[in-house]
């Protein structure tokens, strides 16, 4: 059994990451206890489909409308979905998922485990939100095109391109966050 000094060394040695530890997890789970609330006004039973989730579906059928595809959107009668059809074919479904929120939600407890300063963390925070948002519609909207294009395509399409598109824009905003932002790298160097 490990005595309590040796404990409290490695606690003291590995400080920095069980903060950044602890201080992620709070966040996350409160952010997305909080957004569970928020889909539980929701009845999936009754196909009911959240704001958040139906407002990124529209976005999307308006820059689809202004690229000149004909598109329209109606709610799924099979789940709690948002379809939207072009060429009066249904080509995807929006679902809770494709909203980015639970995206949203990892991206900012990330930022927040790692800042050093209200501020600057709550200005890039937003900013995130509103680039990792931007980048989710068009993500949909390019998605959309490409299944109209290239339907025996939907696997490589919807299962591996696009996640690694909305994920990789995530991953270089953390870097960017760590490295540029959050003064964390400058720390390390003085040390």
């Amino acid at each position: 059994m490990l005595k309590k000094s040796v404990l409290k060394n490695l606690f003291f040695q590995y400080k920095p990451f069980f903060v950044f530890l602890i201080k992620f997890l709070l966040l996350y789970i409160v952010l997305t206890v909080v957004y569970k609330l928020y889909l539980g006004k929701y009845d999936a039973e009754k196909f009911q489909t959240d704001g958040i989730t139906t407002s990124v579906a529209f976005q999307a059928e308006r820059i689809l409308l202004f690229l000149g595809e004909p598109v329209t959107t109606r709610a799924s009668t099979e789940d709690a979905a948002v379809v939207v059809l072009l060429h009066d074919k249904p080509i995807v479904r929006i679902i809770e998922g494709c909203n980015a929120v639970s995206i949203i939600i990892m991206f900012t407890a990330f930022v927040f485990a790692f800042s050093s300063g209200w501020k600057k963390t709550l200005i890039y925070i937003i900013i995130g939100i509103v680039l990792i948002h931007i980048l989710n519609v068009i993500r949909i909207v390019l998605l959309a095109m490409a299944l109209d294009r290239y339907p025996k395509q939907e696997h490589i399409l919807h299962g591996v391109i696009f996640p690694l598109f909305i994920y990789g824009f995530v991953f270089l905003l953390w870097v960017l966050w760590v490295q540029k932002f959050s003064g964390y790298a400058a720390k390390r160097v003085e040390k």
